[in-house]
């Protein structure tokens, strides 16, 4: 197994939420695990949605793929958004008036994808081979086709990792975690600690609600509560998937 990172960036994103209203659509903040499975189809070059209650060829054939996502050039998690309105004067899709609709969307948002790749997979090994080389089958794009997403060569990176080293006191994570509020064998759940953080900028706690896969009954995404932090995290070791990098002496969590 083998794990790397590349710095994945577009001038625009836009992630539908889709339970928002008919007048402002809104995106999500961070990049999900749905959407980042679907940039590492178009840089293999899988099959995309062809039909509906039918999976794509890119999630079937990358869904065990580990996958962790740190923001970068970000406001304290954030990313700075514009109003985008579009108008649809197409008859056959208005029934003879104009579609008015907003989305609210990413302005050049930056994020560094890890992921832990089988070397033994064909797809995985050439997906790996790709990135590494900085090419693409197909063109990836950030939630619409319109946002081109690109990466150089010189953010590609290897890492030596563990995930036998038990978290002790308070560690560093620099990806986004899922925060399980439910206590977890009477241990207490994970929380900041508000005395340790990165002095390089101001301490934060970002929290979004974010597609963790899909719910394959449902065929909808399976959502999950994310947290984000330059605070060192205490009682991480009720945290599933933690990976000690020892290059950035911190951990990923991958999911």
């Amino acid at each position: 197994m083998k794990l790397i990172s590349f710095d994945l960036k577009a001038d625009f994103a836009f992630f539908r939420i889709p339970d928002t209203n008919a007048t402002i659509n809104l995106s999500y903040n961070i990049i999900h695990r749905p959407a980042v499975l679907g940039v590492l189809g178009a840089i293999v070059g899988l099959d995309g949605y062809k039909e509906k209650g039918k999976l794509p060829q890119y999630y079937e054939v990358l869904e065990d793929v580990r996958i962790g996502v740190e923001p970068l050039n970000h406001d304290k998690g954030n990313y700075t958004k514009t109003n985008i309105k579009y108008s649809n004067t197409v008859g056959y899709a208005n029934k003879g008036t104009n579609f008015l609709t907003e989305e609210l969307t990413l302005v050049k948002p930056e994020y560094r994808i890890y992921l832990l790749l089988d070397e033994d997979n064909g797809y995985q090994k050439q997906l790996l081979d790709n990135i590494r080389d900085g090419c693409a089958e197909f063109i990836p794009y950030l939630g619409k086709n319109e946002f081109t997403a690109w990466w150089s060569t010189n953010s590609y990176k290897e890492y030596h990792f563990s995930d036998e080293k038990e978290p002790i006191g308070s560690i560093k994570i620099k990806t986004i975690f899922q925060k399980d509020m439910a206590l977890k064998n009477n241990v207490e759940a994970p929380f900041p600690d508000l005395l340790n953080f990165d002095n390089a900028e101001s301490p934060f706690i970002y929290f979004e609600r974010l597609p963790k896969d899909f719910d394959l009954s449902l065929m909808q995404y399976d959502l999950g509560e994310f947290a984000f932090s330059n605070y060192q995290i205490k009682n991480a070791q009720t945290l599933e998937n933690l990976f000690f990098v020892e290059e950035l002496d911190a951990y990923v969590q991958l999911f």
